[in-house]
């Protein structure tokens, strides 16, 4: 993947190829199903779900991230995956590309949480999220608002991205009650 110097990136590379990989192996994207990826970045999780995924659709705050997700998908010849740009702290539901609902969803919010998505994204009814977290009360504090909306919680892990330092991933699964 190319980035600028100045775009958000996970430094360290094999904390984060551990977290794509468990990502994709708990979200199981199947080729007929359409997957969204919230606070995509530059397509650190979207484009390994696009080779799995039958589409998958990368929303961003930052669009110039955005554009680099574009120019990565070029790059590594993937045509199942968009990207877009938008305010993810406002109502996502009535967007172009929200039209058609999603089967699975991963979001990696920033330390402030995603707590305005995951209300939004209940409508959705997506079978599975997985979170990515790089702030665990703001994970808790999303977590709650998920399970008020339908879903529990069926697996989670922390990954020490810094041993030197307090800084720990979180990952979790949340599914829809039955």
């Amino acid at each position: 993947m190319r980035f600028q110097p100045l775009d958000f990136i996970q430094v360290n590379f094999e904390i984060n190829r551990q977290m794509v990989s468990r990502a994709l192996q708990w979200l199981d994207p199947q080729p007929d199903e359409r997957v969204l990826d919230l606070f995509c970045g530059l397509g650190n999780f979207t484009l390994p779900l696009a080779r799995c995924a039958g589409e998958v659709v990368g929303i961003e705050g930052v669009g110039a991230l955005t554009r680099r997700g574009v120019e990565n998908a070029e790059l590594n010849t993937l045509d199942n995956v968009q990207f877009y740009a938008a305010d993810l702290n406002e109502e996502i539901i009535n967007q172009p590309w929200a039209q058609g609902g999603f089967n699975k969803i991963l979001l990696d919010p920033p330390r402030s949480g995603a707590l305005q998505a995951v209300r939004s994204i209940a409508s959705f009814n997506a079978k599975k999220i997985v979170y990515v977290s790089c702030n665990p009360a703001t994970l808790a504090r999303d977590a709650g608002a998920l399970t008020q909306l339908g879903y529990h919680l069926t697996k989670a892990c922390v990954m020490d991205m810094f041993p030197d330092t307090d800084h720990v991933e979180s990952m979790a699964v949340f599914e829809r009650d039955a």
